[in-house]
């Protein structure tokens, strides 16, 4: 099982801080669907986490079903979710057998796709999926922030163990082997192991863009791949590396070791953060108000559509 789905994973935490997506993401996917009549057909959301997705999409079709995996998701996205269009229930991509044949429009997946088990998800999406339906998965990844490029190798270095930085503070280990893998590989080569089957699927579609490590620049991405972008402070920077799947890895590898907010010395995410403020000295000379200023905050992202043949 993911560490998501696990019950010492924040599901609150997760809500709290994991950036929404904007609406020229949502219109770019309902473009490709281009159902025939607004507010009509079955949407399913796969890895639905909080809802987010299914609440966003909601207006645009007659029913929405949305999966996870983990109890702690599901709860959270009944708590957030009110519209009665929306039903919510827990299981995976990989078995939709509470799903009759052709019974879905459009099925979906942000953030989730890298984690499902294609041997077994395709032939349950070729199934569920109706003719000239739709399938639209997608994932940002590595962040960057814009106009402190100096500020990339750090967090490279806590993230993946990155040496381009320097070593890391004496005794105290990078996220980099409590990433769950392949998915994160998977997500970080932009889903180029996620191959529809030709057998079902026509008009793929793959929108795939990264920020240049060195300079943060995003004046080669495409119109399309630049959807995930945000004004955010520091301290909300924070909280969202916090929401890490390989930072809930590190800290059951490390429970003694506490973060400031928590009362102990500060664990590795305090200290990535003691570095990338260090590394601008206008956020250093505002002392414990660093968490306040804003950054502009980009990330990389794939876009993959297809149409059930």
């Amino acid at each position: 099982m993911s560490i998501f789905g696990r019950s010492t994973f924040s599901s609150a935490g997760y809500a709290a801080f994991r950036p929404s997506y904007p609406p020229s993401l949502f219109n770019r996917v309902l473009k490709f669907h281009n159902a025939r009549q607004a507010g009509s057909g079955t949407l399913l959301d796969l890895g639905c986490g909080h809802g987010l997705i299914a609440r966003a999409l909601a207006p645009s079709f007659s029913s929405v079903i949305a999966l996870d995996p983990s109890a702690g998701m599901v709860e959270q996205a009944r708590k957030l979710t009110s519209d009665p269009k929306i039903t919510i229930r827990q299981g995976q991509a990989e078995d939709l057998s509470f799903l009759s044949d052709s019974s879905v429009d459009c099925a979906v997946a942000g953030q989730a796709a890298h984690w499902f088990d294609y041997s077994r998800a395709w032939p349950e999406l070729a199934r569920v999926v109706k003719q000239g339906g739709t399938l639209a998965l997608w994932g940002y990844k590595d962040h960057a922030i814009i106009g402190h490029p100096e500020t990339t190798p750090v967090f490279y270095k806590f993230i993946y163990g990155d040496t381009e930085a320097g070593p890391l503070p004496k005794g105290v280990e990078s996220l980099a082997r409590f990433w769950e893998l392949p998915g994160r590989d998977i997500l970080r080569d932009s889903y180029r192991a996620v191959v529809p089957p030709e057998t079902d699927w026509e008009r793929v579609t793959r929108i795939a863009w990264d920020p240049d490590r060195k300079t943060c620049d995003i004046s080669s991405a495409p119109e399309d791949a630049l959807w995930q972008r945000k004004t955010l402070k520091l301290g909300e920077l924070e909280g969202y590396v916090r929401t890490f799947s390989a930072f809930s890895g590190w800290q059951t590898a490390y429970p003694d070791i506490k973060s400031r907010a928590d009362g102990g010395e500060g664990d590795v995410v305090d200290l990535m953060f003691d570095e990338v403020v260090a590394a601008v000295p206008g956020w250093q000379a505002t002392g414990d108000a660093w968490k306040e200023m804003e950054v502009d905050t980009v990330w990389g992202t794939v876009l993959l559509m297809a149409k059930r043949r």
